[in-house]
Protein backbone atom coordinates (compact mmCIF):
# COMPACT_ATOMS: atom_id res chain seq x y z
CA UNK A 1 0.00 0.00 0.00
CA UNK A 2 1.08 3.42 -1.18
CA UNK A 3 0.01 6.81 -0.28
CA UNK A 4 -0.21 9.95 -3.63
CA UNK A 5 -1.04 13.41 -3.38
CA UNK A 6 -0.80 16.13 -5.75
CA UNK A 7 -2.49 19.56 -7.22
CA UNK A 8 -3.09 21.40 -10.19
CA UNK A 9 -3.45 25.28 -9.80
CA UNK A 10 -3.88 28.47 -11.61
CA UNK A 11 -3.27 30.99 -8.84
CA UNK A 12 -1.26 33.11 -7.29
CA UNK A 13 -0.44 30.62 -4.61
CA UNK A 14 1.20 28.31 -7.44
CA UNK A 15 5.07 29.33 -6.04
CA UNK A 16 4.24 28.54 -2.51
CA UNK A 17 2.78 25.02 -2.73
CA UNK A 18 5.71 23.17 -2.04
CA UNK A 19 5.09 23.19 1.82
CA UNK A 20 1.46 22.23 1.39
CA UNK A 21 2.31 19.13 -1.31
CA UNK A 22 4.90 17.87 1.70
CA UNK A 23 2.72 18.33 4.35
CA UNK A 24 0.14 16.26 2.57
CA UNK A 25 2.36 13.68 1.10
CA UNK A 26 4.02 13.46 4.73
CA UNK A 27 0.51 12.60 6.30
CA UNK A 28 0.23 9.66 4.43
CA UNK A 29 3.30 7.99 6.13
CA UNK A 30 1.73 5.13 7.13
CA UNK A 31 0.33 4.38 3.97
CA UNK A 32 4.02 4.29 2.61
CA UNK A 33 6.67 4.12 5.29
CA UNK A 34 9.26 3.30 3.31
CA UNK A 35 10.08 6.23 1.47
CA UNK A 36 8.75 10.07 0.06
CA UNK A 37 8.95 12.07 -2.83
CA UNK A 38 7.77 14.76 -4.66
CA UNK A 39 7.66 16.11 -8.22
CA UNK A 40 6.63 19.71 -9.13
CA UNK A 41 6.24 20.98 -12.60
CA UNK A 42 5.07 25.34 -12.72
CA UNK A 43 1.26 24.62 -11.76
CA UNK A 44 1.57 20.67 -11.15
CA UNK A 45 2.60 18.87 -8.54
CA UNK A 46 2.91 15.42 -7.22
CA UNK A 47 3.76 13.55 -4.00
CA UNK A 48 4.28 10.06 -3.05
CA UNK A 49 4.68 7.83 0.07
CA UNK A 50 6.32 4.27 -0.57
CA UNK A 51 5.95 0.76 0.99
CA UNK A 52 7.87 -1.31 -1.21
CA UNK A 53 6.53 -4.40 -2.47
CA UNK A 54 8.26 -5.04 -6.01
CA UNK A 55 11.91 -3.84 -6.26
CA UNK A 56 12.97 -2.10 -3.49
CA UNK A 57 15.98 -0.19 -4.54
CA UNK A 58 16.09 3.16 -4.99
CA UNK A 59 15.34 3.14 -9.00
CA UNK A 60 12.24 2.16 -8.15
CA UNK A 61 11.19 5.36 -6.24
CA UNK A 62 8.39 7.67 -6.99
CA UNK A 63 7.23 9.99 -8.22
CA UNK A 64 8.87 8.09 -11.42
CA UNK A 65 9.32 9.99 -14.58
CA UNK A 66 10.63 8.73 -18.04
CA UNK A 67 14.31 9.50 -19.08
CA UNK A 68 12.98 12.59 -21.16
CA UNK A 69 11.13 13.56 -18.31
CA UNK A 70 8.27 14.44 -20.43
CA UNK A 71 6.02 11.67 -18.13
CA UNK A 72 6.09 11.76 -14.16
CA UNK A 73 3.88 8.68 -12.80
CA UNK A 74 2.29 8.14 -8.87
CA UNK A 75 1.65 5.23 -8.78
CA UNK A 76 -0.19 3.02 -5.44
CA UNK A 77 -0.97 -0.56 -6.09
CA UNK A 78 0.43 -3.33 -8.08
CA UNK A 79 0.04 -5.26 -11.65
CA UNK A 80 0.13 -8.76 -11.11
CA UNK A 81 0.61 -9.57 -15.22
CA UNK A 82 3.86 -6.55 -15.10
CA UNK A 83 6.16 -9.26 -16.11
CA UNK A 84 4.32 -10.45 -18.76
CA UNK A 85 3.89 -6.66 -20.05
CA UNK A 86 7.46 -5.96 -19.32
CA UNK A 87 8.14 -8.98 -21.76
CA UNK A 88 6.23 -7.42 -24.22
CA UNK A 89 7.47 -4.02 -24.12
CA UNK A 90 11.24 -5.60 -24.34
CA UNK A 91 10.25 -7.31 -27.48
CA UNK A 92 9.62 -3.74 -28.84
CA UNK A 93 12.70 -2.15 -27.71
CA UNK A 94 11.78 -0.90 -24.90
CA UNK A 95 14.74 -0.58 -22.04
CA UNK A 96 14.00 -0.80 -18.72
CA UNK A 97 15.94 0.94 -15.55
CA UNK A 98 14.47 -1.30 -12.66
CA UNK A 99 12.45 -4.37 -12.30
CA UNK A 100 9.42 -2.51 -10.92
CA UNK A 101 5.45 -2.79 -11.81
CA UNK A 102 5.75 1.13 -11.57
CA UNK A 103 8.09 1.41 -14.71
CA UNK A 104 6.27 -0.50 -16.28
CA UNK A 105 2.87 1.06 -16.10
CA UNK A 106 5.03 3.87 -17.12
CA UNK A 107 6.63 2.65 -20.07
CA UNK A 108 2.81 1.02 -21.23
CA UNK A 109 1.30 4.32 -21.12
CA UNK A 110 3.91 6.25 -22.75
CA UNK A 111 3.33 3.62 -25.82
CA UNK A 112 -0.67 3.38 -25.45
CA UNK A 113 -1.73 5.93 -23.51
CA UNK A 114 -4.75 6.03 -21.10
CA UNK A 115 -5.71 2.72 -23.35
CA UNK A 116 -3.16 0.93 -21.66
CA UNK A 117 -5.45 0.60 -18.68
CA UNK A 118 -7.61 -1.89 -20.32
CA UNK A 119 -4.35 -4.22 -20.00
CA UNK A 120 -3.83 -4.04 -16.48
CA UNK A 121 -4.35 -6.72 -14.01
CA UNK A 122 -4.12 -5.34 -10.59
CA UNK A 123 -5.70 -3.05 -8.28
CA UNK A 124 -4.52 0.70 -8.30
CA UNK A 125 -4.69 4.09 -8.26
CA UNK A 126 -2.53 6.35 -10.33
CA UNK A 127 -2.13 9.75 -11.52
CA UNK A 128 -0.13 10.00 -14.52
CA UNK A 129 1.56 13.80 -16.00
CA UNK A 130 2.18 14.78 -19.30
CA UNK A 131 4.04 17.58 -19.37
CA UNK A 132 4.25 18.45 -23.09
CA UNK A 133 0.35 17.79 -23.51
CA UNK A 134 -0.29 19.52 -19.90
CA UNK A 135 -2.37 16.89 -19.40
CA UNK A 136 -3.42 15.13 -15.75
CA UNK A 137 -4.45 11.72 -15.55
CA UNK A 138 -5.96 10.21 -12.77
CA UNK A 139 -7.01 6.82 -12.89
CA UNK A 140 -8.91 3.76 -10.80
CA UNK A 141 -9.08 0.36 -10.38
CA UNK A 142 -11.89 -1.76 -12.07
CA UNK A 143 -13.52 -2.29 -8.83
CA UNK A 144 -12.34 0.88 -7.03
CA UNK A 145 -9.80 -1.69 -4.03
CA UNK A 146 -7.44 1.25 -4.19
CA UNK A 147 -9.01 4.73 -2.91
CA UNK A 148 -8.42 8.05 -5.09
CA UNK A 149 -10.34 11.19 -3.75
CA UNK A 150 -10.32 14.73 -5.51
CA UNK A 151 -11.38 18.27 -4.73
CA UNK A 152 -12.07 20.65 -7.48
CA UNK A 153 -12.97 24.31 -6.52
CA UNK A 154 -12.62 27.40 -9.06
CA UNK A 155 -8.66 27.34 -10.32
CA UNK A 156 -7.94 24.47 -7.97
CA UNK A 157 -8.03 20.89 -7.83
CA UNK A 158 -5.93 18.47 -5.50
CA UNK A 159 -6.20 14.89 -5.18
CA UNK A 160 -5.02 12.27 -2.35
CA UNK A 161 -5.56 8.51 -1.05
CA UNK A 162 -7.34 10.01 1.87
CA UNK A 163 -9.27 12.87 2.25
CA UNK A 164 -7.51 14.08 5.53
CA UNK A 165 -4.52 14.80 2.80
CA UNK A 166 -6.55 17.34 1.06
CA UNK A 167 -6.65 18.82 4.37
CA UNK A 168 -3.09 19.33 4.26
CA UNK A 169 -4.09 21.72 0.94
CA UNK A 170 -6.47 23.68 3.47
CA UNK A 171 -9.50 22.83 1.58
CA UNK A 172 -13.09 24.07 3.68
CA UNK A 173 -14.41 21.11 5.59
CA UNK A 174 -18.19 21.69 4.68
CA UNK A 175 -20.01 18.63 5.37
CA UNK A 176 -22.22 17.31 2.02
CA UNK A 177 -25.41 16.42 4.04
CA UNK A 178 -26.66 14.68 1.27
CA UNK A 179 -23.47 12.59 1.52
CA UNK A 180 -24.06 12.44 5.45
CA UNK A 181 -28.13 10.94 4.92
CA UNK A 182 -27.17 8.24 2.61
CA UNK A 183 -24.35 7.29 5.06
CA UNK A 184 -27.19 6.85 7.75
CA UNK A 185 -28.94 4.71 5.44
CA UNK A 186 -26.47 2.80 3.81
CA UNK A 187 -23.58 2.40 6.37
CA UNK A 188 -21.47 4.05 4.00
CA UNK A 189 -21.00 6.95 1.50
CA UNK A 190 -20.96 5.84 -2.21
CA UNK A 191 -19.05 7.45 -5.20
CA UNK A 192 -18.71 9.92 -6.84
CA UNK A 193 -19.26 11.52 -3.18
CA UNK A 194 -17.79 11.63 -0.05
CA UNK A 195 -18.71 13.22 3.45
CA UNK A 196 -17.36 16.75 2.76
CA UNK A 197 -18.57 18.79 -0.40
CA UNK A 198 -16.29 19.39 -3.34
CA UNK A 199 -14.96 15.75 -2.70
CA UNK A 200 -15.35 13.29 -4.58
CA UNK A 201 -13.95 9.82 -5.45
CA UNK A 202 -13.17 8.61 -8.69
CA UNK A 203 -15.06 5.67 -9.09
CA UNK A 204 -13.82 2.60 -9.88
CA UNK A 205 -13.07 1.88 -13.54
CA UNK A 206 -13.04 5.15 -14.23
CA UNK A 207 -10.82 8.31 -15.12
CA UNK A 208 -10.34 11.72 -15.25
CA UNK A 209 -8.42 13.22 -18.12
CA UNK A 210 -7.64 17.18 -17.22
CA UNK A 211 -5.71 19.72 -19.07
CA UNK A 212 -3.61 21.57 -16.56
CA UNK A 213 -4.09 24.86 -18.16
CA UNK A 214 -7.90 25.71 -18.48
CA UNK A 215 -8.93 22.44 -16.30
CA UNK A 216 -11.25 21.25 -19.20
CA UNK A 217 -11.55 17.42 -18.33
CA UNK A 218 -11.80 18.21 -14.33
CA UNK A 219 -15.59 17.59 -14.04
CA UNK A 220 -15.94 14.44 -16.66
CA UNK A 221 -15.34 10.75 -15.58
CA UNK A 222 -14.66 8.66 -18.91
CA UNK A 223 -15.75 4.96 -18.11
CA UNK A 224 -13.03 2.25 -19.43
CA UNK A 225 -14.43 -0.90 -17.62
CA UNK A 226 -18.15 -2.35 -16.85
CA UNK A 227 -19.04 -5.89 -15.99
CA UNK A 228 -20.88 -7.85 -18.60
CA UNK A 229 -24.60 -8.66 -17.43
CA UNK A 230 -24.84 -11.95 -19.44
CA UNK A 231 -22.29 -14.60 -18.99
CA UNK A 232 -20.18 -15.06 -21.98
CA UNK A 233 -20.06 -18.64 -22.16
CA UNK A 234 -23.07 -21.27 -22.70
CA UNK A 235 -21.45 -24.37 -20.08
CA UNK A 236 -22.48 -26.77 -17.22
CA UNK A 237 -21.86 -26.96 -13.74
CA UNK A 238 -18.65 -29.19 -13.91
CA UNK A 239 -17.54 -26.99 -16.61
CA UNK A 240 -17.90 -23.87 -14.50
CA UNK A 241 -16.69 -25.35 -11.55
CA UNK A 242 -13.31 -26.44 -12.87
CA UNK A 243 -12.71 -22.81 -14.43
CA UNK A 244 -13.69 -21.20 -11.15
CA UNK A 245 -11.44 -22.87 -9.96
CA UNK A 246 -8.35 -22.27 -12.15
CA UNK A 247 -9.28 -18.24 -12.24
CA UNK A 248 -9.45 -18.40 -8.25
CA UNK A 249 -5.77 -20.61 -8.77
CA UNK A 250 -4.33 -18.13 -11.28
CA UNK A 251 -5.58 -15.36 -8.74
CA UNK A 252 -3.75 -16.29 -6.06
CA UNK A 253 -0.47 -17.19 -7.52
CA UNK A 254 -0.32 -14.09 -9.09
CA UNK A 255 -0.95 -11.98 -6.20
CA UNK A 256 2.17 -14.06 -4.58
CA UNK A 257 4.47 -12.19 -6.61
CA UNK A 258 6.71 -9.86 -3.82
CA UNK A 259 10.41 -9.29 -2.95
CA UNK A 260 8.99 -8.82 0.71
CA UNK A 261 7.56 -11.60 2.95
CA UNK A 262 3.62 -11.99 3.08
CA UNK A 263 1.23 -14.50 4.50
CA UNK A 264 -2.56 -14.53 4.41
CA UNK A 265 -5.56 -14.05 6.67
CA UNK A 266 -7.45 -16.95 8.07
CA UNK A 267 -11.12 -16.69 9.58
CA UNK A 268 -11.68 -20.38 9.22
CA UNK A 269 -14.17 -19.38 7.07
CA UNK A 270 -14.89 -20.57 3.66
CA UNK A 271 -13.33 -17.38 2.07
CA UNK A 272 -10.43 -17.09 3.52
CA UNK A 273 -9.84 -20.79 3.83
CA UNK A 274 -9.76 -21.47 0.03
CA UNK A 275 -7.38 -18.35 -0.59
CA UNK A 276 -4.78 -19.77 2.38
CA UNK A 277 -5.63 -23.21 0.73
CA UNK A 278 -4.57 -21.89 -2.73
CA UNK A 279 -1.52 -20.02 -1.44
CA UNK A 280 0.15 -23.13 0.34
CA UNK A 281 0.26 -24.64 -3.09
CA UNK A 282 2.78 -22.00 -4.12
CA UNK A 283 4.37 -20.86 -0.92
CA UNK A 284 6.39 -23.13 1.08
CA UNK A 285 5.41 -22.84 5.00
CA UNK A 286 2.82 -20.03 3.98
CA UNK A 287 2.14 -17.92 7.07
CA UNK A 288 -1.31 -17.68 8.42
CA UNK A 289 -3.17 -15.31 11.01
CA UNK A 290 -6.37 -15.34 12.68
CA UNK A 291 -7.70 -13.12 15.60
CA UNK A 292 -9.72 -14.46 18.38
CA UNK A 293 -11.82 -12.79 20.99
CA UNK A 294 -11.42 -13.41 24.74
CA UNK A 295 -14.81 -11.63 26.03
CA UNK A 296 -16.82 -13.37 23.23
CA UNK A 297 -16.31 -16.61 22.99
CA UNK A 298 -19.84 -16.96 20.69
CA UNK A 299 -17.41 -15.26 18.01
CA UNK A 300 -14.46 -16.52 18.74
CA UNK A 301 -13.89 -19.00 15.43
CA UNK A 302 -10.18 -19.40 16.03
CA UNK A 303 -10.84 -23.49 16.13
CA UNK A 304 -11.68 -23.73 12.98
CA UNK A 305 -8.81 -21.68 11.49
CA UNK A 306 -6.53 -24.13 13.16
CA UNK A 307 -8.01 -26.73 11.99
CA UNK A 308 -7.60 -25.56 8.84
CA UNK A 309 -4.03 -24.35 9.14
CA UNK A 310 -3.37 -27.92 9.55
CA UNK A 311 -4.48 -29.49 6.91
CA UNK A 312 -2.47 -27.20 4.40
CA UNK A 313 0.76 -26.91 6.80
CA UNK A 314 0.70 -22.98 7.40
CA UNK A 315 3.01 -21.63 10.47
CA UNK A 316 -0.22 -20.48 11.98
CA UNK A 317 -0.38 -17.48 14.21
CA UNK A 318 -3.61 -16.36 17.08
CA UNK A 319 -3.58 -12.93 18.86
CA UNK A 320 -6.16 -12.79 21.29
CA UNK A 321 -8.56 -9.92 21.46
CA UNK A 322 -10.33 -8.72 24.59
CA UNK A 323 -12.95 -6.23 24.07
CA UNK A 324 -10.75 -3.03 26.15
CA UNK A 325 -8.25 -3.82 23.27
CA UNK A 326 -10.93 -2.64 20.76
CA UNK A 327 -11.72 0.54 22.94
CA UNK A 328 -8.53 1.32 23.30
CA UNK A 329 -7.63 1.38 19.65
CA UNK A 330 -11.00 3.08 18.44
CA UNK A 331 -9.36 6.27 17.73
CA UNK A 332 -6.42 5.16 16.29
CA UNK A 333 -8.92 3.59 13.76
CA UNK A 334 -11.15 6.53 13.02
CA UNK A 335 -7.53 7.85 11.89
CA UNK A 336 -7.22 5.75 9.26
CA UNK A 337 -10.88 6.39 8.08
CA UNK A 338 -11.36 9.24 5.21
CA UNK A 339 -15.11 9.27 6.37
CA UNK A 340 -17.54 7.89 8.02
CA UNK A 341 -17.64 3.93 7.76
CA UNK A 342 -20.30 1.71 9.68
CA UNK A 343 -18.73 -1.82 9.67
CA UNK A 344 -17.48 -2.89 13.12
CA UNK A 345 -15.22 -4.99 11.77
CA UNK A 346 -12.57 -2.29 10.92
CA UNK A 347 -11.60 -2.41 14.43
CA UNK A 348 -10.38 -6.13 14.24
CA UNK A 349 -8.82 -5.63 10.77
CA UNK A 350 -6.53 -3.29 12.02
CA UNK A 351 -5.64 -4.94 15.36
CA UNK A 352 -4.85 -7.66 13.08
CA UNK A 353 -3.10 -5.63 10.53
CA UNK A 354 -1.24 -4.17 13.17
CA UNK A 355 0.26 -7.97 14.57
CA UNK A 356 0.70 -9.25 11.42
CA UNK A 357 2.85 -6.43 10.48
CA UNK A 358 5.57 -7.58 13.06
CA UNK A 359 5.75 -10.94 10.49
CA UNK A 360 5.11 -9.90 7.31
CA UNK A 361 4.80 -7.01 4.95
CA UNK A 362 1.62 -8.30 2.45
CA UNK A 363 -1.27 -10.50 3.53
CA UNK A 364 -4.08 -11.67 1.38
CA UNK A 365 -7.19 -11.78 2.65
CA UNK A 366 -10.86 -13.27 2.07
CA UNK A 367 -13.04 -10.30 1.16
CA UNK A 368 -15.98 -9.93 -1.67
CA UNK A 369 -17.22 -13.33 -1.94
CA UNK A 370 -20.34 -13.27 -0.15
CA UNK A 371 -21.21 -10.47 -2.66
CA UNK A 372 -19.88 -12.45 -5.81
CA UNK A 373 -21.41 -15.43 -5.07
CA UNK A 374 -24.71 -14.61 -3.60
CA UNK A 375 -23.63 -15.53 0.21
CA UNK A 376 -25.92 -13.48 2.45
CA UNK A 377 -29.60 -13.98 3.52
CA UNK A 378 -31.06 -11.79 1.57
CA UNK A 379 -29.51 -13.63 -1.63
CA UNK A 380 -31.31 -16.75 -0.11
CA UNK A 381 -34.55 -14.91 0.08
CA UNK A 382 -34.43 -13.67 -3.29
CA UNK A 383 -33.79 -17.46 -4.45
CA UNK A 384 -36.86 -18.49 -2.24
CA UNK A 385 -39.06 -15.71 -3.72
CA UNK A 386 -38.74 -16.38 -7.58
CA UNK A 387 -39.79 -20.28 -6.65
CA UNK A 388 -42.31 -19.80 -3.52
CA UNK A 389 -45.28 -17.53 -4.56
CA UNK A 390 -46.75 -17.71 -1.27
CA UNK A 391 -43.90 -16.01 0.53
CA UNK A 392 -44.07 -13.06 -2.43
CA UNK A 393 -47.69 -12.78 -1.92
CA UNK A 394 -46.81 -12.19 1.89
CA UNK A 395 -43.78 -9.66 1.25
CA UNK A 396 -46.46 -7.58 -1.25
CA UNK A 397 -49.36 -7.73 1.56
CA UNK A 398 -46.90 -6.09 4.06
CA UNK A 399 -45.12 -3.58 1.42
CA UNK A 400 -46.89 -0.78 3.21
CA UNK A 401 -45.99 -1.65 6.58
CA UNK A 402 -42.58 -2.20 5.48
CA UNK A 403 -42.26 1.22 4.00
CA UNK A 404 -43.15 2.59 7.68
CA UNK A 405 -39.75 1.82 9.03
CA UNK A 406 -36.53 4.20 9.24
CA UNK A 407 -34.41 2.83 5.86
CA UNK A 408 -31.41 2.74 8.31
CA UNK A 409 -33.33 -0.19 9.95
CA UNK A 410 -35.19 -2.28 7.39
CA UNK A 411 -31.99 -4.40 6.48
CA UNK A 412 -32.05 -5.54 10.20
CA UNK A 413 -35.63 -6.39 9.90
CA UNK A 414 -35.46 -7.91 6.85
CA UNK A 415 -32.99 -10.40 8.33
CA UNK A 416 -35.30 -11.64 10.61
CA UNK A 417 -37.60 -12.63 8.04
CA UNK A 418 -35.02 -14.25 6.38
Amino acid sequence: MCGIAGYIINTDESASMRDKLLSATNCLQSRGPDSSGIYQDRNVGLGHRRLSIIDLSQEAAQPMSDVEDRYTLCFNGEIYNYLQLREDLIKNGTQFRSSSDTEVLLQLFMQKGIDCVELLNGFFAFAIYDKVERKLFLVRDRFGIKPLFYYHHNDQIFFSSEIKALVEFKIPKEIDKAALATYLQLNYIPGPHSIFQNVKKVEPGKYLEINTENFEGSSVQVPYYNISSTPSENINNTEAEDKLFGLLDDAVKKRLVSDVPLGSFLSGGIDSSIIAALASQHVDKLKTFSIGYKDEPHFDETKYAELVAKKIGSEHHVFKLSNDDLFEILHDVLDYMSEPFADSSALAVYILSSNVRQHVTVALSGDGADELFAGYNKHRAHYKALNDKTFTNLVKVGSPFWKLAPKSRQNKISNIFR
